[in-house]
């Protein structure tokens, strides 16, 4: 293998296996920084190691030892005082300091299941704010650079970093457990464990910035945890919701671009390519919720509307008026300027593009909106089928200013272009 293609292995691995290591490394160190730190050295291992050894048949395992083997020296330079010991302890040995080297090895070797659901938890965790929670999930799970989560949240790099750092050390302040909560403390924590798996998941299927409008590895990051969650906590409702809304819309991910990249609508897509595994897994999943009383939660909600559009064998087959009246039910439950606008794109597909443009007109002062390029490409799409074409044009290529993603923003001025 090239010394191009050796790096290209390391950087994927490291791509697959970072929220790993770290999620692991914080569960013993009971420390973020360190834990980056940790995993970032094993990867410059691998670049100095791999060259010339080749690839190890278990490169996570290697760049877990090798953290591992780090985090243990760090430990013996330290001397092993008795107050540093404590970090690396089990929760059943909470009290008992380590006697030697080999306990330490042991501590770090335990089987305590997913490590990364514990770090989510842990990210997650009411002692911070929503935003840093969401900004600090994003980095330590999903990947993303400071620069990626700012255009997330429309909010510079600096501020991002600013709150990841603070986040950190109010997390290790306050001696957070790197574990999943138990008993009455699972409840107040797990909403936002949601709202931040779908945030990541987001990320994945309509990227915020960049050249890429997709970045499927997210999904299926995020899909993995919601997966892992559903079957620790067998009897959330709202779980099996939003792993049912995640199942449903990865299903269309493969046929959601063209051979030459450019997005295609729900009207273009070919259905035979979306992932019949996925649909099936998606339905399950929102029947498990609603069994379990669910029915108006609003991932589940979400999920419903998806499913609408996974039974429909052609476009013309979707149950717009069903899809519109969940809608409404959702605006109730969960009202948003967004769910408002996705209302009343299902408003004008249900009863036509008048009602869709009444719909926006009740929202077009939102603050929230006034920079959101789906609010003018939803106007001008409303326009287009109404007839009204040179309206319709100005208002794709406001969408397109607007637009972050290049791939949308292509979308869009083709749309305008397209109306003459």
């Amino acid at each position: 293998m090239s010394d191009a293609s050796t790096r290209q292995a390391i950087e994927a691995v490291f791509r697959i296996e970072r929220s790993k290591l770290i999620a692991g490394l914080a569960r013993m160190l009971r420390d973020l920084d360190a834990a980056e730190e940790l995993a970032q050295d094993a990867f410059l291992a691998a670049f100095t190691d791999w060259p010339v050894t080749g690839i190890p048949d278990n490169p996570g395992a290697w760049l877990m030892t090798t953290a591992k083997r780090r985090a243990i020296d760090a430990i013996r330079r330290r001397q092993l005082h008795a107050d540093k010991e404590a970090f690396l302890v089990d929760e059943a040995e909470q009290a008992k300091p380590f006697a030697s080297i080999e306990d330490i090895e042991a501590a770090m070797d335990h089987d305590i299941g997913d490590h990364r659901l514990g770090l989510i938890f842990t990210a997650c965790h009411p002692v911070l704010g929503a935003d840093a929670r969401a900004a600090l999930t994003l980095r330590l799970l999903g990947g993303l650079d400071t620069g990626e989560i700012g255009r997330a949240f429309l909010t510079s790099e600096a501020t991002i970093a600013q709150r990841i750092v603070r986040a950190k050390r109010s997390i290790g302040e306050a001696g957070v457990a790197f574990e999943v909560p138990r008993g009455r403390e699972l409840a107040p924590r797990l909403a936002s464990v949601l709202e931040v798996i779908y945030l990541i998941f987001n990320e994945g299927y309509a990227a915020t910035a960049g050249d890429d409008r997709m970045r499927p590895a997210l999904c299926q990051e995020a899909q993995r945890l919601g997966r892992v969650l559903a079957a620790r906590l067998p009897d959330e409702p709202e779980v099996f919701g939003l792993l049912a809304l995640m199942e449903l819309q990865a299903s269309r991910l493969v046929a959601r671009t063209a051979a030459d990249g450019s997005l295609l609508t729900l009207a273009q897509q070919n259905r035979a390519r979306w992932d019949q595994l996925l649909v099936h897994r998606g339905l399950a999943a929102l029947n498990r919720s609603e069994a379990l009383g669910g029915e108006r939660g609003p991932y589940a909600l979400q999920a419903r509307i998806a499913a609408h559009h996974a039974r429909a064998k052609i476009y013309e087959a979707t149950d717009w008026p069903g899809i519109a009246s969940t809608y409404d039910t959702l605006a109730e439950v969960m009202p948003s300027p967004v769910i408002e606008l996705n209302r009343a794109v299902a408003h004008s597909m249900a009863y036509g593009p008048e009602a869709g443009l009444r719909l926006l007109d009740a929202i077009a002062e939102t603050p929230a909106l006034q920079t959101y390029a789906p609010l003018p490409a939803a106007r001008g799409d409303f326009l287009f089928r109404a007839g009204r074409v040179l309206e319709a044009k100005l208002q794709f290529a406001r969408a397109a200013e607007l637009a972050q993603n290049a791939r949308e923003r292509e979308f869009l001025r083709k749309r305008s272009e397209a109306c003459g």
